[in-house]
Order: structure tokens, then C-alpha cells, then sequence
């Protein structure tokens, strides 16, 4: 049966899903891991040139191995966020994007709606549109694909709309949306804390420094700026506000259009069709938005 689990065209395309999803997803491992360990090694290389300058007076010998390490460090930081750079970016949210195509396709094929309303050949679409989301703009990222396997996991229980609503809608919102909002909303409070204590470290050990003379401590002063700017520019780069702002507004909508939907009495397979793809297209226009902004910065 067309939409089923035995259905072969379905299974193959829901397990090239699963291939571009795990691809998308180490490459996301290796930006984020990238640049936790630049903001780390920039710190460490902040903190230990300091203390070095404050050591050289009294230990030469642990002075200098201070220096080095600070040394290596402030040079290991640019090559390690190398990793994380523009080029992994865009080849990771590339993945991400042929990886969502895959999934939208799928579910408007078992959901049973457009192109797929009623054609008892619409495996044969199917497998031609997620050749052509491979084949087309994702053909020079295969090579991340290599040796990953498609992990087992059921074909959706999906067969017409109102299982589309719970299996798919009800599930990114409860399961996605508003969990990750909350999430980020984390994040951005946890970094603003950051910033606030590293701030208010810097103004104490400058007034200790002026009012007591204390020089050693107001070398520090620097440091703790340093860091502060360094977690603020983390942040930024990791954009924890701004997928804050999309995850909250796309949970939003979609609750706008299942309101809208409960509402029908007996709608026309027109509607259901429109329902469906307006669904999917809140869902394409968030991640759309997201990797546009994760690419230009």
C-alpha cells in the first residue's frame, strides 16, 4: 500500500534521509566543537601571557613555560576554528537542507496530498524528487555521506492529514519548537550572566588596582575583559538570540494553522492539500532562514 511501511519507495527515501541527517549532524558537531575549543584556547592564551608576565620576575624558568604555552595556544586558536569555518558551515547546512527537503517529501507522500492526492505512481515521483535533491545541489556533499548507514527506525505513521497533524505537526511543536525556545532562551540568559559577572569582576579588581595600588591585579583587568569579549563574540557567533527569536516565531505559526485547521467542518481535499504544504512551507522558511543566517553571518 502506497504510504505504508512495506512500501519500498518510501522506505528508500526515508533511509537517505537518515544518511544526510547523521552527515548534517557531524558536521554541526565539529563547527560547535571548533569553536568551544577557539574560545577556550583564546582564554587560556589570554590568562597564562598574564600570569607569565607576572612570573618572568621571580621564576624565570616557569615565567618562559608560561609564555610558551600562551604562545601555543594563541596560535593553535585560529587553526582550530578553522575547522568551524565558513566552508564546513555552508557544506553543513547544505546537508541540513537536502537532509529537511528529503523529510518534507516524505511526509506530503504519505500524508497522501498534492502531487500525491490519489496517483498510484507516486513512488516513482517520490524517488525522482529525492534523486534531485541529492543529485542537484548536494552532488559535491556525498562525499560526507561516505560510509554512514542509514539508522533503523520506522517509516512515520502517517496515512492522511489528521495523522500528519499528530505525528508531524503536534510532534515539532511539542517536541521541537518550544522545547528548543526554551533552550536558546537558556543559552542567551546563561551568557548575559557571563558577561554581567566578568563585567562586574573587571570593575572590582580596577577599583582594587586604583584605590590600593595593586598592579598585579590590574593586569588582570584586561583578562577578565578579554573573556568577556570573547563569550559575547561566542555567543554571537552561535546566534543563541536570534534562534531564539525563529524557533519561538515558526511554533507560533504553526499553532496559528492547526487552530485554523480544527476549526474546518468537512474541509475539501483542496484544503487539506493547502493545510499541508502551508505546514511545510512555515518549517522550509525557518530552516531556510536559519542556515542563511548561520552562512552570511
Amino acid at each position: 500500500m502506497t504510504g505504508s511501511s512495506q512500501d519500498p519507495a518510501i522506505s528508500a527515501v526515508w533511509a537517505q534521509q537518515s544518511v544526510w541527517s547523521q552527515a548534517a549532524g557531524r558536521l554541526k558537531r565539529q563547527v560547535v566543537r571548533a569553536r568551544a575549543t577557539a574560545l577556550g584556547l583564546g582564554v587560556t592564551a589570554a590568562a597564562l601571557g598574564t600570569a607569565a608576565s607576572q612570573t618572568l620576575a621571580w621564576n624565570e624558568a616557569v615565567g618562559r613555560t608560561l609564555a610558551f604555552a600562551a604562545a601555543v595556544a594563541a596560535g593553535c586558536a585560529p587553526l582550530t576554528g578553522q575547522r568551524g569555518g565558513p566552508g564546513t558551515v555552508s557544506d553543513w547546512t547544505r546537508l541540513r537542507a537536502v537532509s529537511e527537503a528529503l523529510k518534507t517529501e516524505s511526509y506530503l507522500y504519505l500524508a497522501g496530498v498534492g502531487a500525491y492526492r490519489g496517483d498510484e505512481s507516486g513512488g516513482n515521483l517520490l524517488r525522482e524528487r529525492a534523486r534531485g535533491f541529492g543529485a542537484g545541489g548536494g552532488a559535491d556533499l556525498l562525499r560526507h555521506t561516505t560510509g554512514i548507514t542509514a539508522v533503523e527506525r520506522p517509516v512515520p505513521g502517517v496515512r492522511d492529514v489528521e495523522s500528519y497533524v499528530e505525528q508531524r505537526l503536534r510532534r515539532q511543536l511539542e517536541g521541537y519548537y518550544r522545547p528548543r525556545a526554551a533552550y536558546m532562551r537558556r543559552k542567551v540568559r546563561l551568557h548575559e550572566r557571563i558577561e554581567f559577572a566578568l563585567g562586574g569582576l573587571g570593575a572590582v579588581m580596577a577599583a582594587v588596582a586604583a584605590v590600593w595600588g595593586v598592579e598585579w591585579v590590574a593586569a588582570w583587568v584586561a583578562v577578565a575583559a578579554s573573556v568577556g569579549v570573547a563569550a559575547t563574540a561566542h555567543a554571537v557567533a552561535q546566534r543563541y538570540a536570534y534562534q531564539q527569536l525563529e524557533f519561538t516565531r515558526t511554533g507560533e505559526e504553526l499553532e496559528r494553522l492547526l487552530e485554523r485547521w480544527s476549526a474546518e467542518r468537512e474541509p475539501a481535499p483542496e484544503a487539506a492539500d493547502r493545510f499541508v504544504a502551508d505546514c511545510e512551507h512555515v518549517i522550509s522558511v525557518q530552516n531556510e532562514a536559519w542556515m542563511i543566517r548561520w552562512t552570511v553571518g
